[in-house]
């Protein structure tokens, strides 16, 4: 009976954190012009709040949820964007990308739970939310662009000033949350 209720108290978290980054898809996105139509979005937060505070197996379930249903059609991504089309374009890796993103920022909360803070969270957020999502997303938009990988990275470094404010939005919540109301166990720490 006890693992039942766990196994539906995760499914809510999971559906929960999968609604919260859709909902950020409601903030209008901020268009780059010179990126081919790559738009600055409030969404990447969303995989950093669900790792810190879900931990990596369901912070990366509730991203794989989003990714799942912006795949069958639902227009969750900022600007009403949904469908299989999505995946066709060039940020398409930085959709995919959260998953694992989500996955890395929620093991490393898990691995240092017991002595995290809001810098500890800050720095896992940057590797999981940033490093991570930025090494899955900037090569597939240099395929898929035909650019230059060292182009296309040095063009998407105008977002990390606002990935290193995201993931530090995410920290000081994820934090906030872990002292009131923490979602990681105790016992992930030691694993």
């Amino acid at each position: 009976m006890s693992g039942q209720r766990t196994s539906t108290r995760d499914i809510v978290y999971i559906a929960l954190f999968a609604a919260l980054t859709a909902a950020l898809g409601l903030f209008p996105p901020i268009p780059i012009a010179f990126l081919g139509g790559v738009s600055v979005t409030a969404q990447s937060i969303g995989l950093m709040l669900a790792g810190a505070i879900l931990g990596g197996r369901r912070g990366a379930l509730s991203m794989l949820l989003v990714v799942g249903l912006v795949a069958v059609g639902l227009p969750l991504l900022a600007g009403g964007r949904g469908g299989l089309g999505v995946f066709a374009g060039p940020t398409a890796g930085f959709l995919v990308g959260w998953v694992p993103a989500a996955y890395v920022v929620g093991k490393l909360h898990e691995w240092a739970w017991n002595r995290l803070n809001v810098v500890t969270s800050f720095i896992f957020c940057a590797i999981g939310g940033i490093i991570v999502l930025y090494a899955i997303g900037v090569p597939w938009m240099a395929m898929n662009i035909g650019a230059p990988l060292l182009k296309v990275a040095m063009a998407s470094s105008v977002f990390v000033i606002g990935d290193v404010i995201k993931a530090g939005i995410a920290a000081v919540i994820a934090v906030a949350i872990k002292r009131a109301y923490p979602l990681i166990e105790r016992r992930a720490a030691v694993s």
